[in-house]
């Protein structure tokens, strides 16, 4: 299993845009790179990532062998109503990972 790091708040009012920020550990391996032996080291890259936030998407990025080793992704939304944020990597090689992080909304305070 891959290492994932997830950064969002923990809180937030109703209609806040929030920051999420999402990083996992995996090699991306291209598949256009010789291994000490010369042949190609076969590919291997997260090819998907999703984030739905109580069942609805909210992000989705596919992923090409261009992309850096440990795939970091940042992206916005709006926080609606306490619930949870699912992440799902998928990739080659039958690679897949889902975490979970929940926040809490408060209602809009009027000012």
């Amino acid at each position: 299993m891959a290492r994932a790091l997830i950064n969002l708040p923990k809180t937030a009012e109703a209609g806040a845009v929030i920051e999420i920020k999402t990083l996992i550990s995996h090699p991306m391996e291209t598949g256009y790179r010789p291994g000490p032996d010369g042949r190609l080291i076969p590919r291997n890259i997260i090819t998907e990532f999703v984030c739905t936030y109580d069942g609805d998407e909210v992000f989705r990025a596919e992923l090409s062998p261009a992309s850096a080793a440990n795939p970091y992704l940042t992206f916005t939304t709006v926080a609606t109503k306490t619930g949870t944020f699912r992440f799902t990597w998928t990739g080659d090689n039958g690679f897949s990972q889902t975490e979970e992080v929940g926040i809490a909304v408060a209602e809009k305070v009027a000012r």
